[in-house]
């Protein structure tokens, strides 16, 4: 890349500020969504359903916007996303029927996906001659800081001032959209036009690379363990009567730490070795699930502190894993960033979209314990075949 490190830095923090922004929205909705679901008259396993609707708009579209990001190196999606996000996820809180309520939702999640490939691209593209893995790291953690941010900003306004004025945080993005276009450079005018993708052919060497294949399924296993947490848990709070405001908090500090994690996580590379940073991601969540499970009715202070360590610890992973898959096919940059992080929270939320009725039948502690159980078991077997490959 032809401009000077200064202008690769700039870019990046606009980047990574963007996904902060962004990130709020997506986050908005898990603390208020069973009180929406009072307002309207829906049961649980419905409001499950119309959450995870969220997550597959937002993410299963991901690699497919990803071609076209790497066919151009226009920058219209990442405003166009991030407009799309600002203005109609906090509409929800005005919403007084579901038919609008998943509208608002769809559309608003659509600009989510249209944004993250191509700012992960572009990322990615300006951190060539600086340390990729710290840019990444940065970028990844100013967007779980940024989804740690939503559920105290949608939790506290609504306790305080109602959830009709959800909407007035749309300001927040439009500003931010209009800085990005004005600071991030036009990559267009300093580099050459890339040479044109075949959607066919990167969708298949993608889809048929061993290593690609193992690294989405530890990021699934991952993303399994936090939607179980931000879908469930607002359920369980409210039934053991905590206020909004609570419930807004222990997601603001699940995901922050795991915003801290994204931030640490070149770091623990170097210092534990990349195994050792799987390892610990996936393993460790079983044993801090099993203690949360165990304090969180009578001992709400201890389980939320281990709650807390929880969301740590499953975000460590998460730019490693981002790393390591562009650089399978660097080619591909926003492709393989809509996969690993959006198809792989996409596919997830196709079956959680059963979890609220699961849920209800068995119980919440006692699934929030199953998908514990499996990137645990599975960890060892994964890793060891990640890195033969």
């Amino acid at each position: 890349m032809q401009t000077n490190l200064s202008q690769n830095k700039r870019a990046i923090a606009w980047l990574a500020g963007g996904h902060f922004v962004n990130d709020i929205y997506t986050g908005m909705l898990n603390p208020i969504m069973p009180f929406i679901a009072v307002k309207i008259g829906i049961s649980m396993a419905i409001a499950t359903v119309i959450l995870t609707v969220s997550h597959i708009f937002s993410s299963l579209l991901q690699p497919v916007i990803g071609f076209f990001a790497d066919n151009s190196y226009k920058r219209f999606l990442i405003f166009w996303g991030l407009l799309l996000s600002s203005f109609f996820i906090p509409l929800t809180g005005v919403t007084n029927q579901i038919s609008l309520l998943i509208l608002c939702i769809i559309s608003g999640s659509i600009g989510s996906s249209l944004f993250h490939p191509q700012a992960l691209g572009l990322t990615s593209k300006f951190s060539e001659k600086l340390d990729k893995g710290k840019a990444i790291s940065i970028f990844m953690a100013m967007g779980t800081l940024g989804y740690s941010v939503g559920p105290i900003m949608s939790g506290g306004i609504t306790q305080i001032f109602g959830m009709d004025k959800i909407p007035c945080l749309t300001v927040i993005g439009i500003f931010w959209a209009f800085v990005m276009f004005k600071c991030v450079p036009k990559i267009s005018a300093i580099e050459k036009a890339p040479e044109k993708i075949h959607f066919r052919e990167a969708f298949r060497r993608i889809l048929t690379n061993h290593k690609l294949n193992i690294l989405n399924i530890i990021a699934m296993l991952k993303t399994m363990v936090q939607s179980s947490c931000f879908i469930l848990l607002p359920f369980l709070w409210k039934n053991l009567g905590h206020r909004p405001i609570y419930i807004g908090v222990a997601l603001f500090l699940f995901i922050f730490a795991g915003g801290i994690g994204s931030l640490i996580s070149s770091k623990a590379e170097k210092l534990i070795g990349s195994k050792n940073v799987f390892y610990i991601s996936m393993i460790s969540t079983l044993p801090m699930m099993i203690l949360f499970i165990l304090t969180c009715k009578d001992y709400p202070i201890l389980s939320l502190v281990i709650f807390v360590i929880m969301g740590c610890v499953t975000m460590l992973a998460t730019p490693l894993t981002m790393v390591m898959a562009q650089n399978v096919l660097p080619e591909y940059k926003s492709i393989i960033a809509g996969f690993i992080n959006g198809f792989s929270w996409g596919i997830i939320a196709i079956v959680m979209s059963a979890l609220g009725f699961v849920a209800e039948k068995f119980g919440i502690t006692n699934v929030l314990l199953g998908v514990s159980i499996i990137p645990a078991i599975t960890s060892v077997p994964l890793v060891k075949k990640l890195f033969k490959s």
